[in-house]
């Protein structure tokens, strides 16, 4: 047990209101962690503290009291007996009457009740006690906001944990709580009054309750708060958002019947209002009530519902033919309706509980509703849909949407609105009932010249209630409708004619000359005859196939019509996910002999025309349609794919190289992706990656064309995409197959030319033996490449040991940047901790890492390598005349560089030490110097030689390689192609480089060495966050600047001088790089001058521009004597030929004018 003195003090110290929090705070957590371990019982805790609990000195009492309730509140999982909990929950309830400690007394009762039964917790009886004493004692809207809170607070969870012992409070609970939110104001505290009202009225449902008692006066306290009028502050940490709080007062006004003679009339009556936001809420709350208070209750205001509800649809409704068109070409954009829409959701849901137990009573107000026969009369009176007012097009839409509404209620429903309607509108149509007419024809011998447009679109509207009312009977398993049903016979003796009304509309009109609203009415008709599910289906087979062709002659032949094309393919696309969703296997049958074959045929045609890219969006829109579909599409991809690449191939046809770029794209953009989302990914791309493989090795010539590179980069991507999202084992498959048929083909043909034999070639002749590798030898290295870079970590390779020697080869000679990457990724992903024997032919990291830079980046710099050609170049079987190429040559030491900074990433990203290594290799080719044909490098100094010239592309490749070391690379090294990625990786990379570049940067006595220096400087920066970046502003904000002004001065930096000013914004805008800003202020807002007038980049000027104007809000002594020259560069910028440039300099102007009215205040 601890001793009084090892915690009296903590106690005395939280007690003490003079302490500082924090040492208050460490107190307490003191006390907690002894009552925690057991080491201070919390009954001898309690009966040390009497003194502080029962003194008469208010400040301490309520300290005291305090105290113990927020240990309390910590230890609210620690298991304590019944008898403790019933001593503590007694004493914190007779505080309640204590006002000056009543917070303590609230936080103890609160920590106490919240208790689980596993850890004891109070009693009922305690409970019922507790809640007495609060309805007794408590004022609650005297007390300051948080003591409400915590009032609210307590009595809800009384009411959820302990519902039996409340209820017998009865009539005093109900007026207290009352009392207890009456004029609360505070949005944190009204969503647990809101919620305190909704559990009341679930303990006390019964009539002569006392919520039926005081459901006028509870009413009138929710009452006052609809509609919620709350705007949410921008920096509020509450996090309260008014949807928050008017969802709480929706639930509690629907939280008991009783509240219906109240709520039905205010909410009519606010549904009338002007203000949208009352008339949305409303309806809200509306159709939330009719859910919650019942048929019986809700019958009573059914006209008068109806009523309000009518007038709020036509007033609300939008253009039809927006609907439409939001609907088929599923059009994400905000609704303006938003009021018709909660308008017909609270029309549906009160049939639903009407008509279901009244005997259809509202449908009936809605069918021989006379204004509604008038409006009807009236939208079907003009035939083209230019000669509608707009007035009767709103009043189309909104009766429209109504008939739609009442009519997928329920069958008994849809008989009433079709037997009505539905004849009316086809005698308008001039279509008699006749099944046997075929939808191809163009019926002009029996339909008019131009149907009846409000008529089509009525139609529509009841075609879409059948459809949904059919799916959900489909969904439910109902049985199918009888022939009794009036709304299926209606539908299946018309729908053939109007199929072919509908086809007709397509067949005979061209949409660049008809309306839309007819084009819209005919696409979404045929979709909705075509979707019917089941046993629901209108259509014969005959019809319904005949639809699917008017629909694919649309998308295979009319590419011209845009609007038409775009349209009949979304059908198309729900027509086959209809089918899935179903699984009808006979239409499944047809969509796919019809749709997918004629689609898909599409490939095989004389298809290189303008319109391959939409012909390629339809193939690869209507395979998304369900997997069964997509396996056909994918397999007419691979025969165009493979049929196209030996054209391209062997007989160099460009026309065909083009075609093979954009079936690469659509393969990697829109195929791998479904699939990968969908299932079967992996069948799919080990196909695609092997049959890719294997017509390399199949073909005898290959002879790309001027666009060999485009095609190479796609089909690299397509190749990263298929093996990266594949498991171990299929990659290791790939892996393997690649690598036979490289080392069968391409590595064989090296080890047997001059390259690799022992005989010492000139360097030219080694170079020409490696530029001279046939085409289709590049390509196998590009591919294989991808595939490495693309690996999981745990995939093993072949013979790791041969293929980082010949990629370091390509590096070399070639600057293949594809094998750099693949090195890097290597080097990353290495599984250091497996069987070396299992993955890598016995070669260990540490070994191929070392033999990776004695090949290449140690030789550029020193001689020494050339020395070891006998001991680890020839281990390798690297000839020594390589390493004169590498000594000699400076296109190859470029080459190397590039090798060098795609293997550093892989090192940096993973956190290994041999970095270190990486970036001092090239910290010294930044500042290598060499005088006319020698590189010269003094051993062990980092110093530039004077009166010697800098190769300059040698530096700055040295320099650019730091942006690859940090850069998010979309090829390779990243999460998607499974890299090994250290936390905070670039922010450790940072913290060890920045010192030494300081360093250099300061000691450089030469102008290009400098620069060089400043642009890795500038890259390291630009790719580090910008949280490191702020911690160390005081020390980089003057390196920076300096910069900023030297890139700035060539035209080749201008990407990076816009990166480093954007870093600068980033520091100026930040609070806690404010400090260093101030210190450098005047240098800061000269060099901004500088580069407003930046002649290279606009983007620079303008951020420039914008640093000006938040340096105008730093204190007024420390910018005003600068004010001159930045006003006389803003008037320059004036008359840039840039708009943003000069809106932006009219902003800063009038902000650094105003500059010279704060000094008045000085």
């Amino acid at each position: 047990m601890a001793n009084l003195s090892s915690w009296n003090p903590h106690v005395e110290t939280f007690v003490d209101s003079s302490r500082p929090s924090n040492q208050q705070d460490a107190s307490l957590d003191v006390i907690t962690a002894l009552v925690k371990n057991d080491t201070l019982m919390i009954e001898e805790l309690v009966r040390e503290m009497e003194m502080y609990l029962t003194t008469s000195d208010n400040v301490l009492r309520a300290r005291g009291i305090l105290l113990l309730a927020e240990l309390l509140t910590r230890l609210i999982s620690k298991p304590l007996d019944n008898a403790t909990i019933h001593s503590l929950i007694g004493f914190f309830t007779s505080r309640l009457a204590d006002w000056q400690a009543l917070r303590g007394a609230l936080i103890g009762c609160l920590a106490l009740v919240r208790r689980k039964s596993n850890v004891g917790m109070v009693l009922g009886s305690d409970a019922r006690m507790l809640a007495k004493s609060y309805l007794q004692n408590l004022q609650v809207q005297s007390l300051a906001q948080h003591d409400r809170k915590l009032c609210f607070e307590l009595l809800a969870c009384l009411l959820d944990h302990y519902p039996d012992a409340m209820v017998t409070l009865g009539d005093d609970l109900v007026y207290g709580t009352c009392e207890a939110i009456d004029e609360e104001k505070d949005p944190r505290c009204l969503t647990l009054t809101f919620h305190l009202v909704e559990v009341l009225a679930r303990l006390f449902p019964d009539p002569s309750g006392p919520i039926a008692s005081y459901a006028g006066d509870l009413f009138d306290i929710l009452g006052r708060y609809f509609p919620i009028y709350f705007t949410h502050p921008k920096n509020d940490e509450l996090d309260i958002k008014r949807d928050d709080l008017s969802m709480a007062l929706m639930h509690a006004f629907s939280s008991t019947p009783f509240f219906e003679p109240f709520a039905i009339p205010l909410l009519l009556e606010k549904l009338s209002s002007s203000l949208l936001l009352a008339k949305l809420d409303s309806l809200k709350y509306l159709s939330n009530c009719v859910l919650h208070f019942g048929a019986d209750r809700m019958a009573k205001h059914a006209e008068v519902i109806w009523s309000s509800l009518k007038d709020a649809i036509f007033t609300s409704s939008q253009d039809p033919l927006s609907s439409l068109a939001s609907e088929l070409l599923e059009d994400v954009r905000s609704q303006e309706n938003e009021v018709a829409k909660e308008a017909l959701i609270c029309l549906q849901r009160l049939m639903f509980q009407l008509d279901n137990s009244s005997g259809n009573m509202f449908i009936s107000l809605i069918i021989e509703n006379e204004d509604l026969e008038t409006i009807f009369r009236s939208v079907i009176s003009d035939k083209s849909y230019k000669d509608i007012s707009a007035e009767n097009k709103q009043k189309l839409h909104a009766i429209g949407s109504i008939l739609s509404v009442s009519a997928k209620v329920s069958s008994a429903c849809c008989n009433r609105v079709l037997q009505k309607n539905f004849p009316r509108l086809m005698d308008v149509l001039g279509i008699s009932s006749r099944p046997s007419m075929d939808c191809s024809s163009n019926g002009n011998d029996v339909l008019p010249k131009r149907l009846n447009i409000g008529a089509l679109y009525l139609c529509v509207e009841l075609l879409t209630a059948c459809r949904d009312l059919a799916v959900s009977s489909e969904e439910v398993s109902l049985q199918s409708p009888s022939r009794k049903d009036t709304w299926f016979v209606l539908l299946q003796n018309f729908s053939a004619p109007l199929a072919g009304a509908f086809g007709s509309i397509l067949a005979t009109t061209k949409s660049l000359d008809a309306e839309q609203a007819d084009v819209y009415c005919a696409v979404k008709g045929l979709q909705l005859l075509a979707m019917f599910p089941g046993s629901f289906m209108p259509l014969s087979k005959t019809i319904y196939e005949n639809v699917l062709m008017i629909f694919v002659s649309i998308v295979t032949g009319r590419f011209e019509e845009k609007f038409l094309w775009k349209l009949t393919l979304k059908a198309l696309k729900k027509i086959g996910t209809s089918i899935g969703k179903f699984h009808e296997s006979e239409k499944g049958t047809s969509y796919v002999n019809i749709v997918i074959e004629n689609i898909v045929s599409l490939l095989s045609r004389d298809y290189c025309d303008v319109f391959l890219t939409l012909k390629l969006e339809a193939i690869c829109d209507i395979g998304t349609a369900g997997l069964h579909f997509m396996l056909k599409v994918v397999r007419g991809l691979e025969e165009a794919i493979s049929a196209n690449f030996v054209e391209a191939s062997v007989e160099g046809n460009l026309k065909s190289t083009e075609i093979l770029v954009l079936l690469l794209e659509s393969y990697s953009s829109r195929v791998l992706p479904w699939f990968e989302k969908h299932g079967d990914f992996e069948g799919v791309a080990m196909r695609f990656a092997l049959k890719i493989f294997d017509q390399l090795d199949n073909s005898l010539t290959f002879n790309i064309g001027n666009n060999g590179q485009v095609l190479l980069d796609a089909t690299m991507k397509a190749m990263r995409l298929a093996v990266g999202g594949c498991m171990q084992e299929n990659q290791g498959l790939i892996v393997q197959r690649a690598y036979n048929i490289l080392s069968l083909r391409t590595f064989s043909s090296l080890k047997e030319s001059k390259l690799l034999s022992s005989v010492k070639l000139e360097g030219s002749e080694l170079t020409h033996e490696l530029i001279s590798l046939s085409c289709r030898d590049e390509w196998l290295i590009s591919l294989f490449a991808a595939v490495l870079t693309a690996l999981r970590p745990q995939t093993p390779l072949p013979e790791v040991r041969v293929i980082v020697k010949f990629f370091m080869i390509f590096v070399l000679v070639k600057g293949h940047v594809p094998a750099a990457q693949a090195l890097g990724s290597i080097i990353n992903k290495w599984n250091i901790k497996a069987n070396t024997t299992e993955v890598s032919s016995s070669c260990s990291f540490e070994e191929a890492l070392d033999a990776i830079l004695e090949m290449g980046p140690r030789n550029v710099l020193d001689n020494g390598p050339l020395r070891k050609c006998d001991g680890v170049y020839a281990s390798m079987d690297i000839p020594c005349n390589l390493c004169a190429i590498v000594g000699s040559n400076s296109l190859v030491q470029t080459h190397a560089i590039v090798g060098l900074a795609w293997i550093g990433k892989g090192l940096v990203m993973r956190g290994h030490e041999k970095v270190k290594e990486i970036t001092k290799l090239l910290l010294k080719c930044l500042l290598l110097s060499r005088k006319t044909d020698t590189v010269s490098l003094q051993k062990d100094t980092l110093e530039d030689n004077d009166g010697q010239d800098t190769h300059p592309l040698f530096a700055r490749s040295a320099a650019d390689a730091f942006h690859v070391l940090l850069s998010d690379s979309e090829v390779c090294l990243n999460k998607k192609f499974h890299a090994t990625i250290r936390p905070l990786y670039k922010q450790h990379f940072f913290s060890s480089m920045m010192p030494i570049m300081l360093s250099l940067i300061k000691e450089s006595d030469s102008a290009f060495t400098r620069a060089m220096l400043y642009r890795a400087f500038g890259h390291i920066i630009s790719e580090t966050p910008l949280s490191v970046l702020v911690t160390a502003a005081k020390k980089i904000i003057p390196s920076l600047l300096n910069g900023i002004a030297m890139l700035s001065l060539d035209v080749v930096n201008k990407d990076l001088t816009y990166s480093l000013l954007l870093v600068l914004s980033g520091i100026l805008m930040d609070e806690n790089g404010k400090e260093a800003i101030l210190e450098n202020a005047n240098t800061i807002i000269a060099h901004l001058i500088g580069l407003v007038s930046y002649p290279h980049m606009m983007l620079v000027r303008e951020t420039a521009i914008q640093c000006l104007v938040a340096m105008s809000g730093l204190p007024h002594v420390t910018i005003y004597p600068m004010r001159p020259q930045v006003l006389q560069a803003l008037s320059k910028a004036l008359d840039d030929p840039k708009r943003p440039v000069r809106q932006e300099a009219a902003r800063c102007r009038q902000a650094w004018a105003s500059t010279a009215s704060r000094s008045l205040h000085f």
